[in-house]
């Protein structure tokens, strides 16, 4: 329990009590921003649709079970993320392909991360009127706004949002009353954040750093006394970290990482000047993109020169207004280095753009905390020869200016990201795709040749969830994926199903009997040559033949798997996915008493006809 001197030290410099009538405006000020900030992230989210690894997570959910361990920890590209995989398949589940579920998830999880961070400025600063400083900051910055707008990514920022602001305001609340229920709350919360974001990770180490310059500002405790009496909660979320720690060193590949510091330190110095000192002031307030990469950050000179001079003139008055923040700044710069470099260490190479550093993906918990250590900074006690900086008309007016000014220019950049963002070739591709597949089941009960979507919309990379059979797997209204047809139609570059033929990159030769080609019996397998080698790849082969009765034969190219190919009596056709390499098909009938001749045909890809 903090003792009775520095309690009272701690509410008169800093913390003004329960909300009162003299602060309902604060209150109401406060809840209107968030209000505004909704609308904002509400405009991007039904205005956005599904990109890249969203897909990923809707065709997993497809093909899953949703409370499976393989489901719930995958390595996906270096995340271990349960608590995400789980809320994205149970919404996936309920609506199959439609936005609106995602779009009203990240809503409710914007909203989540705000009423946190209120919540924990409040803890600091109580309902003063500089709490809208942080509060207006922390909720309109663009540099926020890329990982909200991306699914994927928001499912695993937000909930660390909220995580991180709870934490640290638990952190306090624990140091100033002993009440342990603080440290019960954070524990769970930060466990919590762990399940969406390893990187959650970091939330302890932010925590004890917040507190401890809360309470060195206001000079209410020590580090020391910090330190002891929140030891039941440093205590318990370094348990929980050794545990994450350990589970993630099972799941996630470690080869991913590649230690190359020059890249990263080149990394790191552009998120700097192209993406967190513009934040500063607003800006980047133009994006480019080039599908199907996500939009970067592409400030102007003039914004960034802005955004430098900003940042001078807050570090230059705030140093001349207050005491003790001696060891604020220094801490907002070192974790403006810590929440990046492990994720540079771990994706780049020298051969990664540095336009991975401007897409300002990995910025949105760094907002928070400089908006914490923003109010910290806010509770020091103010210098005695800075007079000329108390309040006065001119300083409301220059300060609300400037607020507005900021506010402005985010929105403009939050517009411009918005319309970059709108260039996603995702939405008529699914929707078209959709139709199509309607259109197909009604028109034939013939199954589809699985086949991977189009490379705009979702690379090799991500394979096996790249196949419509995954991304189209919970879709009620379309054919049946299968490896084999007899009416083969396809997916083409804008999602439209028509109908297809199969290119002649190899051939099988024709076989030695005039009559029937190659004859396949159940005691007399049959090899069929081909024109030429076949490099690995999933290659498609049309099959003509004759057969004598219902049943199924076994092909196989000479390095790959055995499929199997319903056949039916008379003369027909039928198409096959084959994956393997090699240069013949290997035939073999699995029915009692079939007899199937197999003519020349192609082996090659599925190309519109």
């Amino acid at each position: 329990m903090v003792g009775a001197p520095g309690r009272r030290r701690v509410l008169s410099d800093c913390w003004d009590g329960p909300l009162t009538g003299a602060r309902n405006w604060v209150a109401r000020t406060a809840v209107a921003l968030i209000a505004l900030h909704l609308v904002v992230r509400a405009v991007l989210a039904f205005g956005g649709y599904f990109y890249w690894d969203d897909l990923i997570l809707v065709g997993r959910a497809g093909t899953q079970g949703l409370l499976s361990p393989g489901y719930l920890f995958d390595d996906h590209d270096g995340h271990v993320m349960p608590g995400a995989f789980l809320v994205a398949g149970v919404i996936t589940l309920v609506a199959p392909l439609n936005w609106a579920g995602p779009a009203m998830s990240l809503v409710v999880l914007a909203l989540l991360a705000s009423l946190a961070l209120l919540r924990a400025l409040w803890v600091i600063l109580g309902w003063r009127p500089v709490l809208l400083l942080p509060l207006t900051f922390a909720l309109f910055t663009p540099l926020a706004v890329p990982s909200y707008a991306w699914w994927a990514a928001a499912l695993n920022s937000l909930p660390m949002l909220a995580a991180l602001a709870w934490v640290c305001a638990d952190a306090i609340l624990l140091v100033r009353t002993g009440r342990q229920r603080y440290a019960v709350s954070a524990a769970l919360v930060y466990l919590a954040g762990l399940l969406f974001f390893e990187k959650s990770g970091i939330i302890p180490f932010a925590a004890f750093t917040v507190a401890a310059l809360y309470f060195h500002v206001t000079a209410a405790a020590s580090v020391r006394q910090v330190w002891a009496r929140g030891l039941r909660l440093w205590a318990a979320t370094a348990a929980l970290t050794v545990a994450w720690v350990g589970v993630y060193l099972i799941v996630v590949d470690q080869q991913r990482w590649s230690f190359d510091l020059a890249m990263t330190w080149d990394l790191l110095a552009r998120s700097v000047t192209h993406g967190v000192v513009p934040g500063v002031v607003g800006g980047p307030w133009d994006w480019q993109r080039w599908a199907p990469a996500s939009p970067w950050a592409t400030p102007g000179v003039p914004v960034m020169v802005l955004g430098w001079v900003g940042l001078a003139v807050v570090v230059a008055v705030s140093l001349a207004r207050k005491q003790r923040i001696g060891w604020v700044w220094p801490a907002a710069a070192g974790y403006a280095v810590a929440c990046q470099v492990p994720i540079y260490l771990m994706r780049s190479s020298r051969f990664t753009a540095l336009e991975l550093a401007q897409s300002l993906r990995y910025l949105p918990d760094l907002v928070v905390m400089l908006a914490l250590l923003a109010a910290v900074a806010l509770c020091a006690p103010n210098r005695p020869d800075s007079h000329r900086l108390d309040r006065s008309a001119l300083r409301s007016a220059i300060v609300a200016c400037a607020a507005t000014l900021f506010v402005a220019s985010s929105l403009y950049s939050t517009a411009t990201f918005y319309t970059s963002w709108g260039d996603n070739p995702t939405k008529s591709y699914l929707r078209n795709a959709q139709a199509g597949l309607a259109a197909a089941h009604r028109s034939s009960a013939a199954p589809m040749l699985d086949q991977e979507v189009d490379p705009l919309i979702l690379q090799r990379m991500a394979w096996p969830e790249n196949l419509a059979s995954h991304m189209f797997a919970l879709l009620r209204d379309r054919p049946e994926f299968a490896s084999a047809t007899t009416d083969l139609r396809m997916l083409d570059q804008h999602g439209n199903v028509v109908d297809a033929l199969v290119t002649w990159v190899r051939s099988i030769r024709p076989g030695p009997d005039p009559q029937c080609g190659y004859l396949v019996q159940p005691d007399f397998p049959a090899e069929m040559p081909l024109d030429g080698p076949l490099l690995p790849a999933e290659w498609t082969v049309e099959i003509n033949y004759l057969a004598n009765s219902d049943g199924s034969i076994m092909l196989a190219l000479s390095e790959g798997e055995d499929v199997r190919v319903p056949v039916r009596p008379g003369l027909n056709r039928v198409f096959v996915r084959m994956p393997g390499a090699g240069d013949a098909i290997t035939a073999r009938a699995v029915t009692a008493a079939l007899s199937v001749c197999i003519a020349a045909g192609p082996v090659g890809f599925v190309a519109p006809r």
